[in-house]
């Protein structure tokens, strides 16, 4: 039992350091989890420790007591995925989602199957069983991949949608052509039709149910709040359960449909709900990972030889282009739009649980002709993510950068507010060359910063709609600066998704005046102790000005300070013209060859510029 302990406590570890890893080195995380998982593997060996703990046979103790639990992992991860699923996104990709999914997917299938026919030799109803598998794509890798690259918004969201709505309609389709492997010619396509409309309507149906029951339990008021998110994911899985008991495999439907139907049910505020989804499927993917690597067997993988990676190789540069630009002929999307969809397609989570478990179970009940090459199916898979997460989780960036659809440069901020102090300060930016883009509720204010020359929007930052609609090519802070601390506040709250907490600021306030607002929900301090909005307004008002100044080895920022009568630094532009603001907590030290943006007491001195 000290044995099964000791494996249970290194997953979670090892699955949070190895994406803490790949965050610091901007690497795609799904490759160090396998690797993390081959190394447990080396140690314990999944199926050899649940054997230990339940007496049972090493062989039949993974699948029995394993594959269900992944199997709701994977539930857990696809809700979260039809959470992030918004309707309002299809008016410009849905129609080549759409395509992608059905005309894309058969194409992929076909070409995934001549391929492994002839490259791995498999039997054509086993390579049509690898061509279902590895239909899908990795939603869970892809999503960060789009957040580095950050294409445009029809780029992303087709990318989105083809990659959440395809992992269910891959795993019923490989589930139909496992059945069809393993059932009798003479009645398998009447039996494959009957699945195929009883899994459908089986898994829409119950997610239907699932999404309006929750939906009405939290607009009703019958659910307390902090049992939002726990009671929707309990609901999740226990009709997940039911679907598959009724349908093999519709559990994915019923709980992708369950989520699409939450978050598209308006009026309905579930941020609450996708944030602790969020939080609970970084840790199952991880985790999840880290898992099946550790069944893997890096000789198994070796043993394709030079078929193997050729494979692989064949999938990304001629399948993958093929399906994307046949489905994609006639939309709206441009040429360059559709190659960088055509050079992005990685495998996830979906398709290794999957593969496992079928592998595991032809070897049990196939055919000798079957059972030589299942054997082979896990590692093919396995080798697949590797390959395909490798390069496109390398080359997303440079091809995205080649194409012009990357944002190269994401120093730019995100001003909440436009009085005229903050205005002036983002002419100072944009003056300095960081991409600045200003909101505010306020039509007059706004309107004044657009004579100014300021990309600016009179919106509202808690409306999602909105916010998205924003121009945020190149902006990569967020700065709240509006008089108002709640607002300042919840335009952080709202903002933290979009950027990460360590690049989302707002002013500093008294905490007398703001004692009803939780710390923890606040944004970093912006600028020294005691700038607040009215003393930041009230030097401006007594004449104090924004110098920009670049500083050398001969003139450093004490010669600039000291020709001042007062200086108070509010941030800086290093030589990699990134822009670096300065906070209570974490001031910034200007160095040599930066430039630095203060406020200055006017009346002494001259600055260089």
């Amino acid at each position: 039992m000290d044995y099964f302990l000791v494996y249970l406590v290194c997953i979670p570890i090892l699955a949070v350091t190895a994406q803490w890893i790949a965050w610091k080195l901007k690497l795609p995380s799904i490759l160090l989890l396998l690797l993390f998982g081959l190394a447990l593997g080396g140690v314990f060996r999944p199926d050899e420790v649940l054997a230990e703990v339940t007496g049972g046979d090493a062989e039949m103790a993974g699948p029995n007591l394993l594959f269900p639990l992944v199997s709701l992992a994977v539930g857990v991860i696809m809700f979260e995925g039809g959470l992030s699923l918004k309707f309002s996104e299809l008016k410009e990709s849905g129609v080549p989602a759409l395509r992608l999914c059905t005309v894309g997917a058969l194409i992929t299938v076909i070409g995934v199957a001549i391929t492994a026919h002839y490259c791995l030799g498999f039997h054509w109803r086993m390579s049509f069983l690898v061509g279902a598998i590895l239909m899908v794509t990795g939603p869970t890798v892809i999503g960060p991949l789009i957040k580095q690259v950050r294409p445009s918004n029809r780029v992303a969201n087709t990318l989105k949608w083809e990659g959440i709505v395809i992992d269910p309609i891959g795993a019923v389709t490989s589930v139909l052509v496992f059945e069809a492997l393993l059932i009798d010619a003479g009645n398998g396509t009447g039996h494959i039709a009957y699945m195929l409309a009883k899994t459908a309507i089986v898994g829409i149906v119950a997610g239907i149910i699932g999404g309006f029951f929750v939906t009405e339990l939290i607009r009703r008021f019958l659910l307390p709040d902090n049992l939002h998110g726990v009671g929707a994911l309990a609901v999740a899985l226990l009709l997940f359960g039911l679907s598959d008991y009724v349908a093999h495999e519709s559990g994915l439907i019923t709980v992708t449909v369950m989520g699409v139907w939450m978050t598209n049910r308006h009026p309905m505020d579930i941020e609450h709900i996708v944030q602790l989804q969020e939080h609970l499927v970084t840790l199952l993917i991880g985790c999840l990972f880290i898992v099946l690597g550790s069944r893997m067997e890096l000789a198994g993988i070796l043993d394709q030889g030079l078929w193997g990676p050729l494979f692989t190789l064949i999938l990304i540069v001629a399948v993958r282009p093929l399906s994307v630009f046949v489905a994609l002929l006639g939309s709206k999307l441009n040429f360059k739009e559709q190659c960088f969809i055509a050079g992005l397609a990685p495998r996830g989570i979906v398709a290794a649980a999957i593969s496992t478990v079928f592998a595991l179970q032809l070897q049990r009940q196939g055919s000798a002709e079957l059972a030589s090459s299942a054997s082979q199916l896990s590692n093919v898979i396995f080798m697949t993510i590797i390959g395909t997460v490798a390069i496109y989780g390398l080359g997303a960036t440079p091809l995205a950068n080649w194409l012009g659809l990357a944002d190269k440069d994401s120093s730019g901020v995100l001003i909440v507010g436009a009085d005229p102090w903050v205005r002036e300060f983002a002419l100072e930016l944009k003056d300095a060359n960081v991409p600045v883009v200003i909101v505010d509720t306020n039509f007059a204010k706004v309107s004044l910063a657009k004579m100014a020359g300021l990309n600016a929007h009179c919106v509202n930052i808690a409306n999602e709609h909105a916010r998205d609609a924003l121009p945020l090519g190149g902006i990569g802070q967020m700065m709240a600066m509006t008089s108002n601390n709640e607002v300042n506040t919840f335009a952080v709250r709202e903002c933290r998704s979009l950027f990460g907490r360590a690049n989302v600021y707002q002013l500093t306030f008294d905490e007398k005046a703001g004692r009803t607002i939780d710390k923890s929900l606040t944004g970093r301090g912006l600028f020294a102790k005691g700038l607040k909005f009215q003393e930041l307004e009230r030097r401006f008002k007594d004449g104090w000005e924004l110098k920009t100044t670049r500083l050398s080895d001969e003139f450093g920022f004490e010669d600039f300070v000291a020709q001042r009568k007062q200086v108070e630094l509010l941030c800086i532009i290093d030589e990699q013209k990134q822009l670096k603001l300065d906070t209570v907590d974490e001031p910034v030290e200007p160095q040599s060859k930066c430039s630095v943006i203060a406020l200055v007491e006017n009346g002494e001195g001259s600055s260089q510029t």
